[in-house]
């Protein structure tokens, strides 16, 4: 497949609907207005026509068209899009039309945006920003892609490397003038380089994007009966986890996506933590342990001294309504059968969340971003220290190459095939 052919997608829900929208970009796109609908409307006009099969002259449908021109389109290439009645029959009709013809071919996952970041329509932290959005479910999720997806990373990553190449400027007069009598403190870049760096540590060291994405992850546990799958299908509010009052019920990792006071969470329900002669079961504890360690949140539901080292414990009290001594030095106490407890609970888990997701539409990074931006500010934290201005203008090099790997203008062709897999046909 070559990036010159035309390429065509239903970009719209899939049928049946109310409309249709069939999106074509590259070279030919144009033509295919000439061809199914015997005229190429003006440009970003929506004019209405009637599609023909170009090789019987049936007619398909009575249908919007709307043409873009490049480099103003959505691609950057030229782009025509037939918005047309959502019906199966009329979608897959106009679908066969276009693979009729030559040079037309059906768009791979993400095609077209990936076509926009190739013509430099947008960068790849918009790219990224995008795919976040389109699976964005929850009003957090969408205004923390929306940011990256408007380009606010891009334009903050555009000032630091602007930053980057005036301070290698200086760097590289320093080395061609130094020699001559100049006196080093007339080159020291040392103050705004590290003015640099400080800037880049609020974004390197501020809440992630994944915590967002994938959800915080809350795990629940503690020893054999303790109530935490209870917990978590009372939290969840349907019954995602088996209950007995067999010790050692769940055995395996069970996880529970739901959304809290609009924010995603991840629910992890997790074997009872006990030593067990039974391999099966020790499986499930080792793999509890493993979860206790990965867990955003812990809601640990054993005596309260017993609790693992984690920073953000809630200690649970569970089964408050079997119990007769209703003081606890845990920090709450519930009751999955009552209800008591949830709400106060639901609002723990709200509270510490948002100190560990980004708010509103701040800016935050991906693990990606994040170790590419941490190292382009490790090496302006060697610069500081530095008095060679060549180690100077070395270390400001790299820093500058890892923003423009943030932002895709260098070294990241083996990270797009994967990107773009998360994208539908007609994105």
């Amino acid at each position: 497949m070559s990036a010159k052919d035309t390429i065509y997608a239903l970009a719209s829900g899939r049928p049946s609907a109310a409309i249709a929208i069939i999106r074509i970009s590259g070279s030919r796109a144009h033509e295919s207005a000439a061809r199914l609908a015997g005229a190429i409307p003006a440009a970003r006009k929506a004019t209405l026509r009637t599609l023909r099969d170009p090789a019987s002259g049936t007619k398909i449908d009575e249908a919007l068209v709307i043409r873009f021109d490049a480099p103003a389109s959505a691609t950057g290439e030229n782009i025509t899009e037939f918005h047309c009645h959502g019906g199966r029959a009329v979608v897959d009709a106009l679908l066969r039309a276009l693979q009729s013809l030559e040079g037309y071919r059906l768009a791979e996952p993400g095609e077209f945006t990936r076509r926009a970041l190739e013509n430099g329509r947008i960068d790849l932290t918009e790219a990224e920003g995008l795919a976040d959005l389109l699976a964005a479910e929850t009003e957090l999720q969408r205004r923390s892609a929306m940011a990256r997806a408007g380009g606010a990373l891009r334009r903050q990553l555009d000032k630091w490397r602007e930053a980057l190449l005036a301070l290698a400027a200086r760097a590289e007069l320093a080395i061609d003038y130094t020699d001559e009598g100049e006196a080093a403190a007339e080159w020291d870049l040392s103050l705004p380089i590290a003015q640099l760096a400080e800037k880049m540590s609020v974004l390197v060291d501020g809440p992630r994007v994944e915590p967002l994405r994938n959800g915080i992850r809350v795990v629940a546990a503690g020893p054999p009966n303790a109530g935490k799958s209870s917990l978590i299908n009372a939290l969840a509010r349907e019954e995602r986890a088996i209950v007995t009052p067999i010790p050692g019920t769940t055995r395996d990792v069970i996880e529970v996506p739901v959304a809290i006071g609009g924010i995603p969470f991840l629910l992890v329900d997790t074997a009872g933590l006990r030593e067990s002669a039974d391999e099966v079961e020790a499986i499930g504890v080792g793999r509890a342990q493993g979860e206790v360690e990965r867990s955003d949140i812990l809601l640990w539901l054993g005596e309260v001294d017993q609790a693992p080292d984690h920073p953000v414990a809630i200690k649970v009290r569970s089964k408050v309504d079997l119990a007769g001594d209703q003081h606890s030095l845990a920090d709450i106490s519930v009751s999955a059968v009552t209800g008591q407890g949830l709400h106060e609970l639901a609002r723990l888990l709200v509270e510490q969340a948002g100190k560990l997701l980004p708010l509103g539409d701040q800016l935050a990074l991906d693990r990606r971003q994040h170790d590419l931006l941490d190292k382009a500010r490790a090496a302006l934290v060697r610069a500081v220290s530095l008095s060679d201005a060549v180690l100077v203008a070395e270390e400001l090099r790299i820093a500058r190459h890892a923003i423009d790997q943030i932002s895709g203008r260098a070294g990241v062709e083996d990270l797009l095939d994967a990107l773009f897999s998360r994208f539908c046909l007609g994105k």
